[in-house]
């Protein structure tokens, strides 16, 4: 008999069953992760609730807690899988969380194939987003921070300790010094996304200020101006991250 599931979790997914917007929004964003997939073994990492397998039915799905819709249990800085194996590796909200991302990006290196992909969802600090998430998001925004240092991760950190500038500072300031720590790797792609519909909608708070109409009408509109204002204003962002085609395993 599997355990039961309690904590964080268990609230987050009492959340997505209620809250029809969220789910909607959600939709979008595991549209575009879909979509950037390569053909291959995909892998979730930081799998939470589930709901993305819904979209990639055929991904092995794992968290570093244990839960009894995922597959194993995992951690992202260090990835039980075979040199060469996968196809795509898939983070949402998740990079901003890793005690050392630099740990994990060498394991994409080590266990993604030549061509192979990590696509990652996390939040964007942008001048549009940063107010909001300083004063009325409960993750700290610590721009000074080093987002490239190396450590040993500590085997009782808090998982949903995070910090989250560390996405926008990696694909910015941080870009030319990413490329020469691992050359095997290479960003290939940034996309800047979520205007006004994800924040409003409170995301995993209990609370929203949109309905599922209003947040289908909003998600298509910034779909049709986040080309030119997402770099300004989203609340989120999509990185890709290519393993170098002329690196064998």
């Amino acid at each position: 008999m599997k355990a039961p599931v309690s904590g964080p979790l268990a609230d987050y997914r009492e959340i997505w069953n209620r809250k029809p917007a969220l789910r909607l929004i959600y939709d979008d964003l595991y549209d575009r992760v879909a979509a950037a997939c390569r053909t291959g073994l995909t892998i979730e990492i930081g799998g939470g609730i589930g709901s993305l397998k819904q979209k990639l039915k055929g991904a092995i799905t794992t968290d570093i807690q244990y839960a009894p819709w995922l597959d194993c249990v995992v951690d992202a800085q260090r990835l039980p899988f075979a040199t060469g194996s996968v196809g795509n590796i898939v983070m949402i909200d998740v990079l901003h969380h890793l005690e050392f991302p630099v740990m994990f990006f060498r394991e994409a290196a080590r266990v993604l194939r030549p061509g192979g992909l990590a696509v990652m969802v996390d939040p964007a600090i942008t001048w549009g987003s940063t107010a909001f998430y300083r004063l009325f998001h409960h993750e700290p925004v610590r721009a000074a921070a080093d987002v490239l240092v190396d450590g040993v991760p500590h085997p009782g950190r808090d998982p949903y300790k995070s910090n989250q500038a560390i996405p926008s500072m990696l694909v910015t300031r941080e870009r030319d010094r990413f490329h020469q720590l691992l050359p095997e790797l290479c960003i290939v792609r940034v996309e800047w996304f979520s205007l006004a519909a994800y924040p409003l909608s409170g995301g995993f708070k209990r609370w929203s200020l949109v309905s599922a109409g209003m947040a289908r009408r909003m998600l298509r509109i910034e779909r049709a101006i986040e080309p030119a204002l997402g770099r300004f204003m989203a609340f989120r962002m999509m990185v890709i991250v290519e393993k170098r085609a002329d690196r064998e395993p």
